[in-house]
């Protein structure tokens, strides 16, 4: 896949007072911004262009990448609305193009196994566009740091998804990495809207799918959780 999406328009509201003066994105861990750390990923994966997209305190994200060389980096600017996870994509379409391609969170951080496949390589190698309109990267919930939820979705046999819904828990929580195809965009509202009303487009036509992460990760909603996850990871 060559092109890509790092969605980094966030507003980090659990992590001020840090996100008053520095996006979530531009916060780093283990020596480089979250955002740094997507951005590598996807060019270890092949991905040539990558879209940023960006709202709060967006001249700073701009200034940042800037310099990199690669990925190639095309801005998308949600300056005067804030569009969410799907309204952001939408709007990214044209510079994303007609095939397959990575979408990944700026305000996470997952870590490949010690001689694991890297994630985005292996969602690459299970994607299947004649059976799916969207692959999920999933974190089991009882390894995802900083995570307090009850989990999002169960995982079925072959690989296809089911929400939480009315159970109490879900084994699953998903980690902000993926593999979407444009046509998930077709007919789309105008404005904000969040990725879910699509997931459940693809659910019912039983074309949303899941995959396990081998590796780590990590939700870096608050201070503490940040202190916590710059000790574990130096």
């Amino acid at each position: 896949m060559k092109r890509g999406i790092a969605l980094a328009a966030g507003l980090g509201l659990r992590l001020r007072p840090i996100t008053l003066t520095t996006p979530k994105p531009l916060v780093a861990v283990a020596g480089k911004t979250l955002l740094d750390h997507a951005l590598d990923k996807l060019a270890d994966a092949g991905v040539e262009a990558c879209v940023v997209n960006m709202h709060h305190l967006a001249s700073k994200i701009a200034s940042h990448v800037a310099a990199r060389q690669t990925p190639r980096i095309h801005l998308s600017d949600e300056t005067e609305e804030l569009l969410e996870t799907g309204g952001g994509i939408a709007k990214a379409m044209a510079l994303l193009g007609d095939q397959p391609f990575f979408a990944a969170n700026a305000d996470i951080l997952w870590t490949d196994g010690l001689g694991d496949m890297p994630a985005l390589m292996r969602l690459e190698q299970a994607w299947e566009s004649q059976r799916m309109d969207a692959l999920l990267l999933l974190v089991p919930t009882q390894r995802a740091f900083g995570y307090e939820g009850a989990g999002d979705f169960f995982l079925q046999d072959d690989g296809r998804l089911q929400r939480r819904g009315k159970a109490a828990s879900a084994p699953y929580v998903f980690a902000g990495v993926q593999v979407l195809h444009p046509r998930l965009f077709q007919d789309v509202p105008p404005g904000p809207f969040s990725l879910n009303l699509l997931y459940d487009r693809a659910l019912a036509s039983q074309r949303l799918f899941g995959l396990v992460h081998q590796g780590g990760w990590y939700h870096i909603g608050t201070p503490d959780a940040l202190g916590e996850a710059r000790r574990l990871l130096g």
